[in-house]
């Protein structure tokens, strides 16, 4: 009798830690994306979360809200497309509680040339077009002021318009500019601040049209992955975000994107 009962619980344990293994074994975890670039990148992580045994799902998504919203509500476990003043914003205004759990990738926005190959090169009085929408209007503008070109108004920040310019030492003309639009604009102009999405979709070259990118710290250009507060522990996710910065993620981005996309970490 003793010997029946101590099989049945061996029999019994052995089940529940077999059920146990299948149900992390089918866990999948659910990571959202932008359409592009950044699905691309989810989907070479996935690919080899997959031969780690993890499963992952690339959830994409046409807009920059759902991706923080599906995150939010526990739809996804993570997402990966955005910088983290994006983040941070978003958090303010839903009263979420996101957090990065890593950088990804940099898209660095950069001053474009057909006409000079480096920014000192450019002459006096020049013509720059710049995106006429505040958000990458005032980037462009610290990214001028980066490269030495101008100075702004103390703690403007990415709220920087020409107003605040201060110091322009060789009385730049300054070009407002629809951004999709600034990659034809350099027929025209001296040189153009223009954003990686459509540097990328332009076909410009960032080593041989690009006079000077952002620092790779610039927060706009770091991409980070973002989870649930409270997930920013869970060991699952954790080793996710690792493959999100593994050499093999750094090979592929080299490969496939040619210094348009790079690691940022």
């Amino acid at each position: 009798m003793k010997s029946l009962r101590a099989s049945f619980i061996l029999i019994l344990g052995l089940t529940l830690t077999l059920v146990g293994c299948s149900e992390s074994q089918d866990k999948v975890i659910k990571v959202g994306a932008t359409v592009g670039p950044h699905a691309q990148v989810v989907e070479a992580v996935a690919e080899q979360a997959k031969a780690e045994g993890i499963a992952v799902e690339v959830v994409e998504f046409s807009d920059y809200i759902s991706p923080n919203a599906g995150l939010a509500d526990g739809s996804l476990d993570l997402n990966s497309y955005q910088h983290q003043p994006f983040l941070d914003n978003y958090n303010q205004n839903n009263g979420s509680q996101l957090v990065s759990m890593g950088r990804s990738i940099l898209m660095r926005m950069g001053i474009y040339s057909d006409r000079v190959e480096h920014v000192d090169a450019l002459p006096n009085g020049a013509q720059i077009a710049i995106p006429n929408d505040p958000t990458n209007a005032g980037r462009a503008l610290l990214l001028l002021q980066e490269a030495g070109l101008i100075t702004l108004a103390d703690s403007v920040g990415f709220k920087a318009t020409l107003q605040d310019i201060i110091a322009n030492p060789k009385q730049l003309e300054f070009v407002e500019v629809e951004a999709a639009q600034l990659p034809r604009s350099l027929q025209d102009v001296d040189a153009a601040a223009i954003t990686m999405n459509y540097v990328m979709s332009s076909g410009l070259s960032p080593s041989e049209q690009g006079i000077f990118l952002e620092s790779k710290n610039a927060p706009l250009a770091v991409m980070v992955v973002a989870a649930r507060e409270e997930d920013k522990d869970n060991p699952d996710l954790q080793r996710l975000v690792a493959l999100f910065q593994s050499q093999q993620t750094r090979d592929f981005l080299e490969k496939t994107f040619k210094g348009t996309i790079e690691p940022a970490f």
